[in-house]
């Protein structure tokens, strides 16, 4: 089967056809490190790792490259506030970022190029536009002239003429045109600077992706992926530049972008007071959980966080981490219910098809919601197994569940437990309320009995009295 993937460009599914064979090329735009990664961020690189792991695990070999925009203006601005020197802040925030990245099991890119390490390649690439009658220096600073490139505004799906300046685009007297962006800054008093035939200066935002994508990924490459508020202008404007120096269909073959997070169905922002570092998230909810809970969207998909979106998230990986931890129980049973009827069919039934049911789902413009739709029918349906009496056909059927069951979840980034001996809490906890429980209707306490069975079962946990006494299980 094909894969297909929406292209912002086209605005439809395309059938994703690789530049070379077996290789899938990558650029997913990186944070600017002057501050604590929010979930925001973390929405983007969650997403972009599901896309690698999920063509990874289709057979390519990835080169993956996610870049730092190590020096600018907020960088600057926060490092004066803070009074500190201004390289201390993307040092410091980076090492933050991979921190609270791998508590997210996500995998390291193939490559983390900072901008302040590619001047040359900037500097070339600007003055190559100049020659080409694409940019033009006025005093210190160099812009890109928007109009010298036809196709501006095909990304966004904006025409040129009703265009507003956008984000990071300083207008003044001294551009051409104001929708022309700065690709060389001159350097104000105390600023850092580098050399250029311009004069001392720093890069602007976009130039730096478009230097570093040609520099490790060639002329052009498979995937650019981004936020969707990278779409305008900074997209566009590296599409521009890209294409005016290295020709038309040279850089990006397919561009994605994952949809914002919104808090409470508001726009999240710093102004609104509902803005969360990752840190704060994982203060109150587990890393898995958060992991959890980006997956479950859809990546183009707008995505609310709430605390009640995080608790749904946090009791629908609880029941596939104890699901998992359920027939890992099963399988170490040293009895075997001879009794047992030959109830396995089901699950062979089950796992005939699951991985292609999975497949189908991602091969669709990597649809999580489907694929996790699959996670949950191997997990009910290894339940039901259980609950039925293991005997030796449905030992090999929860084998072979819990082995595809870690191997898909894997493919997602979701880490569940594979060995009891590795998470003891959960079934000590479970022993601690099914006797509370029991003492409870031991002094006829009924209503905390049934408060007990009930609270369970609202996180997806059943309770059912058995002749071998009180067992629990997963729904």
């Amino acid at each position: 089967m094909s894969i297909r993937l929406y292209n912002t460009m086209t605005r439809q599914l395309e059938v994703l056809q690789p530049r070379a064979e077996g290789k899938i090329a990558m650029y997913v735009c990186g944070i600017t490190p002057y501050d604590y990664p929010h979930i925001g961020n973390a929405r983007a690189v969650v997403a972009f790792d599901i896309i690698r792991r999920y063509l990874e695990y289709r057979g390519f070999d990835v080169l993956y490259v996610q870049n730092f925009t190590d020096i600018d203006d907020k960088i600057i601005n926060r490092a004066a506030e803070q009074g500190v020197p201004w390289q201390s802040l993307p040092a410091r925030f980076m090492q933050v970022y991979f921190e609270e990245m791998e508590a997210l099991n996500v995998k390291r890119a193939s490559l983390y190029p900072l901008a302040t390490e590619h001047m040359a390649e900037m500097i070339a690439l600007t003055a190559d536009l100049v020659a080409k009658g694409n940019a033009y220096a006025v005093g210190g600073d160099v812009y890109f002239s928007v109009r010298s490139y036809a196709n501006y505004g095909a990304l966004s799906g904006r025409a040129l003429d009703d265009m507003q300046s956008g984000a990071r685009v300083e207008v003044n007297d001294i551009k051409r045109d104001p929708m022309d962006f700065a690709l060389w800054k001159s350097a104000k008093p105390g600023e850092p600077s580098w050399d250029s035939p311009w004069g001392p200066g720093r890069p602007g935002w976009h130039i730096e992706c478009s230097a570093m994508a040609a520099k490790y990924l060639g002329d052009g490459f498979d995937i650019h992926g981004g936020g969707q508020d990278l779409i305008f202008p900074h997209h566009e404007n590296e599409l521009a530049q890209s294409e005016c120096a290295l020709g038309a269909g040279t850089f990006a073959h397919y561009w994605m972008h994952n949809g914002f997070v919104s808090v409470n169905r508001e726009k999240m922002s710093k102004s609104l007071g509902n803005f969360f570092t990752v840190r704060e998230v994982m203060e109150k909810f587990p890393a898995p959980v958060l992991r959890y809970f980006l997956t479950s969207a859809q990546y183009r998909s707008p995505i609310d966080f709430s605390d009640q979106t995080l608790t749904q998230a946090q009791a629908a990986y609880e029941r596939l981490h104890l699901g998992a931890l359920g027939i890992t129980r099963a399988l170490a049973t040293p009895v075997v219910d001879s009794t047992a009827t030959d109830n396995a069919d089901a699950l062979q039934a089950l796992l005939a098809h699951a991985e292609d049911d999975f497949r189908t789902a991602m091969d669709e413009d990597f649809n999580t919601p489907q694929a996790l739709a699959v996670l949950f029918e191997l997990v009910g349906e290894s339940n039901r197994l259980i609950t039925g009496g293991i005997n030796e056909a449905a030992r090999a059927a929860l084998a072979d569940a819990h082995a595809l069951l870690l191997r898909l979840a894997g493919v997602l980034g979701i880490t569940l437990q594979a060995e009891e001996a590795t998470d003891t809490l959960a079934p000590q906890l479970m022993e601690l309320l099914i006797s509370l429980r029991a003492q409870a209707r031991k002094e006829k306490n009924f209503a905390l009995g049934d408060a007990i069975r009930d609270r369970l079962a609202e996180i997806g946990i059943l309770l059912e009295d058995t002749a071998r006494g009180t067992e629990w299980r997963v729904k």
